[in-house]
């Protein structure tokens, strides 16, 4: 990584986890486990990947643990964004064997979720190689992940589009409906919000990104376009605003759109449909 991956503030996590574990342990715990293994008895086990991808979420499996038992020890063997292959071991856990068995799943869940999306997003990064395009997320996310799911794309090596709709002005397709004119619609927000948000507008075709570009647009979303109009539509920007490249990107054609020049290439489907990595407890009962 090129960059310090800045972590997830504690109480987000703790958030998450609390609850995730009430979603899984329910109103009476883990039923089977307390069924059949002794109180007193102690386990200790790895959690290891089954395929090649990028560690994330290590925070979060640790905090499930802990939350469910104080006195599990978690012993991390990677760190957030590390690029390892299949059978690599991810961290050690030891402590009573009900606690481990109640946490399991839930710690497994967050770290196959948010690994996948880092590795979804480490492919497409790859893509762009040394072009000056980045990688950003959206905002389809899952409800209540968001900020888990956008930082798994920054240990991916992405960047983050807006959090939420409070982060900045984007003018979208079903705006300018309502509006009427790009230019307006510019004009119109530069009026109602402060000098230090930003401003950026989706457009669909060349006429309208000059209409919106003459009226003072930060930055322009163009949607769609095949790579030689994006070129064209970088050129017409340069010097006056940021570009985003954005809609039916994928890993065939994310080479071609990082080479239009444009700045920024967004992806929603790295939150919303990127496959878990599969990531699995491994309980060697003797401890």
């Amino acid at each position: 990584m090129s960059r310090a991956l800045a972590q997830l503030p504690a109480t987000v996590i703790d958030e998450a986890v609390r609850r995730a574990l009430a979603e899984d342990l329910g109103r009476g715990g883990d039923l089977t486990s307390e069924a059949l293994i002794a109180a007193d008895q102690r386990a200790a086990g790895w959690l290891v990947t089954r395929a090649d991808g990028v560690a994330c979420g290590l925070a979060l499996a640790a905090a499930t643990f802990a939350a469910v038992d104080p006195e599990v020890r978690f012993e991390p063997a990677a760190t957030d964004g590390d690029e390892l292959p299949a059978a690599a071991r991810l961290a050690r856990v030891e402590g009573r064997a009900r606690s481990l068995l109640a946490a399991e799943r839930t710690a497994l869940n967050f770290l196959g979720h948010l690994s996948g999306i880092a590795t979804a997003t480490r492919r497409l990064v790859r893509l762009v190689g040394d072009r000056p395009a980045r990688v950003v997320c959206t905002r389809k996310t899952t409800p209540g992940l968001r900020a888990l799911e956008k930082y798994a794309v920054r240990a991916g090596g992405g960047a983050n589009h807006r959090f939420a709709l409070d982060d900045g002005v984007l003018i979208k397709d079903n705006h300018l409906a309502l509006v009427g004119d790009a230019g307006e619609a510019v004009r119109r927000a530069r009026r109602a919000v402060g000098h230090m948000v930003r401003v950026e507008v989706e457009v669909d075709d060349l006429e309208q990104l000059d209409a919106v570009l003459a009226a003072g647009a930060d930055a322009v979303l163009l949607d769609n376009m095949p790579p030689q109009r994006l070129a064209e539509a970088v050129r017409r920007c340069r010097g006056r605003a940021l570009t985003e490249a954005s809609g039916g990107v994928n890993l065939d054609n994310l080479a071609a759109v990082a080479a239009s020049g444009v700045d920024l290439v967004s992806v929603g489907w790295i939150t919303h449909s990127a496959p878990s990595l599969d990531v699995a407890f491994d309980l060697d009962p003797a401890g």
